[in-house]
C-alpha cells in the first residue's frame, strides 16, 4: 500500500509532511498507511493570515451568507461521502460507526445552516435578548449584541471523530464569522485532511477561512490573544497543560475544553426486568460499548442500576456482548471494528486491569479473544464489570478506559443512585431510563449541576430518540468539572462562544441603525403607497402606516360575543364586569381589536403579501369600552430573507385609543413577495 503524505493546508498552499513526520498505522492491520507533521510549519504565520485575511472575508458577509455557505459546504461534503468512508475504515470504523462521524459531521453542518437562517438576522449583529428600557420615556435604551471575534478561532481535536469532531466547531466558528485553524489528532488525521481538501478544493470558502494544521501547533500558543478562542478535546492531562499556558492566563483567552468523562446510565427503580424500560437500558449500554468500538466520549462507563436487578443486567448485557461478532469493520458480519491503534488497546487493557482491583469481570477475555480480522488489528474484547461496592471503590469512578469498557454499580434508592452519578467528578451525559416522572425529575434536580446533558428515555420516547451517546447540535455539548468545563454546539449557543457580548445604550433611533431592527420611538417613515402593495425589497425598516379611527360600539362587542361564542361576563354582563377589579364595565374582546386592527390597515387586493404566518408578543394594556376611538400604526421592524421568491416582514403593530393611550401591542409575521 501506497504510504499517503498527510499534508497541512496554510496560507492558501498544501504543505506535505516533512522533518519530524509521524508514521501512521492501519488499524485493521498494523500496517503503516500514512505519515503526518512537519516542524518547519509556521503556525504564527497562519494565525496571522487568518485574522488578516480570512476574517475580514468572513465579516463582510451576513450571517444569511455564511449560513448559505455551510449549506454549500455541506452538500458538497455529502458528495465525497463514500471516500470519507473508503477511508475512515482504516480507523477501525465500520458502516454504522461512520454514521455518527461522517453522517453525523454533514448533518451538523446542515442544521447550523438551517438555524442561521431561520434564527439569526440577515446582518453582520446579532441581538442577544429584547431591548432594556434604562429611561421613563423611552429615550435612552440598552440592548446586547454579540459581534464576531477579531481573531481566530484554533482546534485541536481528538482521534475518535475525525470529520464529526472537526465539522461541529468549524459550523458554529465560521457562522459567526470567524476563521478556523483546524488541528485535528495524528491517528486519524488522514480523514480529516479529506474532509479539508474537499471544503477547499470546492471554492466555496474565502482565502483564510479555514486552515489545517497535520502535526503539532509549533508556536500558535504563543500567538494567543484575547480575540482568539482555543477549543480543545482530548486527555485531561492535555487539557490542564493548554490552561495553564501563560498566554492563556495573561491574554484571558477563551479556552474551551472537552475532555474525560464517566458517563453514567441510571436503570429506574420502576425498570424490573420485563419492562421495556428495562430493555431500552440493555440494548442503549450495548450499543454504547460497541459504537466506535467505545471510543466515544459520551459512551456509558458506569451502569447504575438497582440492588436487585444489577445481576439480570449483567446477563442480558453479557448475552447481547456474546453475540456481537468484533473484527475488520469493512466485513458488515462484524458488529464491532478495531480501536484507532495499538497503543490505543494497550491503554485500555492498562485502565481496564486498574478497574479489575475494584470490580469484577463478568464478560470478556482479552487474553482468549480472537478477532475476526488480522491478528495485528488493535481489535479488543468487550468487557462488562460489576462493582458489588461502589460506595467504598475509587477508581471505577476515576479511571476511564476508553473503549468497549463500562462497569454495572448496585444502588439502594434513588438518591444513592444520583450520589454514584456525581461522583464521576461531572460528566458530558448521564441518561436515566424510567417511566417514573418522579424518579426523572430527582434527577435532574439532584445531578443537573453535575452533568452537561441529562438524556431521560421511556417507552413514550424511545421510538424516535436519538441516544444516550449522540450529541446532537440542537443540543449543549459538554460538561463541568472532570468534562473539562466547556460547552459546545447548542444551536445558537455555540456561535455565540466565537462573538463578543456587548451592551450598547442610546436613543432608539441609536439602536435601530446599530442592529436593523427597528425599536418603538425610532424615526418613522411613510411611502406614497399601502406597504401591501410593496414587495420585500422595496420596503423600508421604520416605514409606518397609520389608519383612519374606527369606534367600537355596543353593537360590535355583542356581535362578537355571539358569533364566536365568546360570552365571557366581562363582555355581557355590566354588573359583574364592574366587580372585576381589572374592567370599568363591560369591555371588548381583545381578539375583537385585534380582527378590527387587521381590517384597518389590510389592503385587500391580491399583492405581494402572501401569507399571514403569526404574530408575536402580544399584550392588552388597557381595556376598550363601547365609545372608544382606536388606531392602528404599522411599522416594518425587520426583515429577513427566506428564499428567492418571498421574505419575512416582522411589523410592529400599536392600538392607542382617543387619548393616544396604548392598549395593545404586538409583532405580526407575513410573508412577501421578493
Amino acid at each position: 500500500m501506497t504510504v499517503q503524505n498527510v499534508s497541512s493546508f496554510a496560507m492558501g498552499q498544501w504543505i506535505a509532511p516533512g522533518a519530524g513526520a509521524r508514521p501512521i498505522a492501519s488499524a485493521i492491520d498494523g500496517k503503516i498507511i500514512a505519515q503526518s507533521g512537519n516542524d518547519a510549519l509556521n503556525v504564527g504565520d497562519m494565525m496571522t493570515y487568518a485574522r488578516e485575511v480570512g476574517g475580514p472575508a468572513l465579516q463582510k458577509l451576513t450571517f444569511h451568507d455564511r449560513a448559505r455557505m455551510l449549506k454549500a459546504l455541506a452538500q458538497e461534503l455529502n458528495k465525497h461521502k463514500d471516500a470519507l468512508y473508503d477511508l475512515s475504515y482504516l480507523t477501525g470504523a465500520n458502516l454504522r460507526d461512520h454514521a455518527f462521524d461522517i453522517d453525523g459531521g454533514i448533518g451538523t453542518m446542515f442544521v447550523y445552516a438551517s438555524k442561521g437562517r431561520r434564527e439569526m438576522p440577515d446582518s453582520h449583529v446579532y441581538m442577544d435578548g429584547p431591548p432594556e428600557q434604562l429611561s421613563r420615556n423611552g429615550t435612552f435604551l440598552g440592548q446586547h449584541v454579540c459581534t464576531p471575534l477579531q481573531g481566530v478561532a484554533l482546534h485541536i481535536n481528538a482521534f475518535n471523530f475525525p470529520l464529526w469532531g472537526m465539522l461541529e466547531k468549524v459550523a458554529p466558528t465560521l457562522l459567526a464569522g470567524v476563521p478556523a485553524i483546524v488541528k485535528p489528532a495524528t491517528a486519524t488525521s488522514y480523514v480529516a485532511e479529506l474532509g479539508v481538501r474537499i471544503m477547499i478544493h470546492s471554492g466555496i470558502l474565502p482565502d483564510g477561512a479555514l486552515q489545517l494544521i497535520s502535526g503539532g501547533v509549533g508556536d500558535a500558543m504563543e500567538n494567543l490573544t484575547c480575540q482568539d478562542v482555543l477549543s480543545f478535546t482530548g486527555s485531561a492531562y492535555t487539557a490542564r497543560k493548554l490552561r495553564g499556558h501563560a498566554a492563556i492566563l495573561d491574554n484571558a483567552v477563551r479556552f474551551v475544553a472537552e475532555q474525560d468523562s464517566l458517563n453514567a446510565s441510571i436503570l429506574g427503580p420502576d425498570a424490573v426486568p420485563g419492562t421495556p424500560e428495562f430493555d431500552l437500558f440493555v440494548k442503549e449500554a450495548h450499543r454504547e460499548m460497541t459504537t466506535k468500538a467505545g471510543q466515544k466520549c459520551t459512551a456509558i462507563r458506569r451502569m447504575i442500576v438497582p440492588e436487585s436487578h444489577a445481576q439480570a443486567v449483567a446477563d442480558a448485557l453479557s448475552a447481547k456482548l456474546a453475540a456481537t461478532p468484533v473484527g475488520d469493520p469493512r466485513d458488515t458480519a462484524n458488529r464491532m471494528g478495531a480501536l484507532v491503534s495499538a497503543d490505543q488497546k494497550q491503554d485500555v487493557l492498562e485502565r481496564a486491569e486498574i478497574l479489575a482491583t475494584e470490580a469484577t469481570r463478568v464478560f470478556g477475555d482479552p487474553d482468549g479473544f480472537t478477532p475476526n480480522g488480522d491478528p495485528n488489528g488493535a481489535y479488543i474484547s468487550p468487557m462488562l464489570f460489576l462493582c458489588e461496592n461502589p460506595d467504598a471503590a475509587q477508581r471505577v469512578h476515576d479511571t476511564e478506559a476508553f473503549g468497549p469498557v463500562s462497569t454495572i454499580m448496585p444502588y439502594r434508592d434513588v438518591d444513592h443512585a444520583m450520589e454514584l452519578a456525581n461522583r464521576g467528578g461531572g460528566s458530558l451525559v448521564t441518561s436515566v431510563i424510567t417511566h417514573d416522572g418522579d424518579v426523572a425529575r430527582k434527577a435532574v434536580m439532584s445531578a443537573g449541576a453535575w452533568h452537561g446533558r441529562i438524556y431521560l428515555n421511556d417507552r413514550n420516547s424511545m421510538a424516535e430518540s436519538t441516544g444516550h451517546g449522540a450529541p446532537m447540535p440542537h443540543m449543549i455539548h459538554g460538561g463541568p468539572g472532570r468534562a473539562g468545563g466547556g460547552e459546545e454546539m447548542g444551536g445558537v449557543r455555540g456561535v455565540k462562544h466565537y462573538m463578543q457580548r456587548t451592551a450598547i445604550q442610546g436613543s432608539p433611533d441609536m439602536i435601530t441603525a446599530v442592529t436593523g431592527r427597528w425599536q418603538p420611538g425610532a424615526a418613522e417613515s411613510t411611502a406614497g403607497a399601502h406597504p401591501f402593495t410593496r414587495r420585500f425589497h422595496e420596503l423600508q425598516i421604520g416605514e409606518t402606516l397609520h389608519t383612519a379611527p374606527r369606534t367600537i360600539t355596543l353593537e360590535d362587542i355583542e356581535h362578537f360575543a355571539h358569533f364566536t361564542g365568546d360570552t365571557f361576563y366581562a363582555h355581557m354582563d355590566e354588573d359583574a364586569a364592574k366587580r372585576n377589579p381589572f374592567f370599568p364595565g363591560r369591555v371588548a374582546h381583545g381578539y375583537l381589536l385585534l380582527s378590527f386592527a387587521a381590517g384597518m390597515f389590510v389592503q385587500p387586493d391580491e399583492g405581494p403579501v402572501l401569507a399571514n404566518t403569526g404574530l408575536d408578543a402580544l399584550r392588552f394594556m388597557q381595556p376598550v369600552s363601547a365609545g372608544d376611538v382606536i388606531k392602528v400604526r404599522l411599522t416594518v421592524k425587520h426583515k429577513t430573507p427566506r428564499n428567492d421568491e418571498y421574505g419575512e416582514i416582522r411589523w410592529h403593530v400599536t392600538l392607542t385609543n382617543q387619548e393616544g393611550a396604548l392598549v395593545a401591542e404586538y409583532e405580526l409575521l407575513t410573508m412577501v413577495a421578493c
